[in-house]
């Protein structure tokens, strides 16, 4: 065991690994390239050209491999990243746009009540169920805004026109 641990292995260690030069390393590069994968034939080709042993060449593609993936997973992680970032900005504007819409509504609501207080416009169950607090809050789903639609007359829907453009009016 001590044979591993003395100086002199470590020394004789790296006079024995030859650095590539930069035109070996750009020539290793330019065949990555074109195919990450070594197949025998080109190994040994690559390695006659280098002047280096061909376990070198393939110690340097598995490297380059690990290389090039940890990189593909940094810009695969940066891109989702980004788009987590945009969705976040998206879902941010939306919830001041349901906020300034809440606002809205609790205006029309508002108004919609003083009129009816006020007897302008005939009391009509139809607008002030519409524009009910509990159905702001919790939401009108579509098969119940189907069942006013269906008792609503000609002449409530003309009502109801007027007074959204009336409430369009205001802003």
């Amino acid at each position: 065991m001590e044979f591993f641990h003395t100086p002199n292995h470590k020394h004789s260690f790296q006079h024995n690994k030859k650095r590539l030069t930069q035109e070996q390393v750009n020539l290793l590069e330019r065949s990555f390239t074109s195919n990450n994968k070594l197949e025998p034939e080109r190994k040994l080709l690559l390695a006659k050209q280098l002047g280096i042993p061909p376990r070198q060449v393939v110690i340097w593609y598995q490297n380059k491999r690990a290389r090039w993936k940890t990189q593909s997973l940094e810009l695969d992680y940066n891109a989702i990243q980004a788009k987590l970032e945009t969705a976040l900005a998206e879902k941010r504007t939306l919830e001041k746009d349901v906020e300034r819409l809440g606002g809205e509504l609790k205006k029309a609501h508002d108004l919609v009540l003083v009129l009816n207080q006020t007897q302008e416009l005939p009391a009509h169950p139809v607008i002030c169920s519409m524009f009910n607090s509990s159905s702001a809050e919790e939401g009108v789903g579509s098969s119940s805004l189907q069942q006013h639609e269906d008792q609503v007359s000609d002449h409530e829907v003309k009502q109801l026109e007027e007074l959204y453009a009336c409430l369009i009016g205001m802003q």
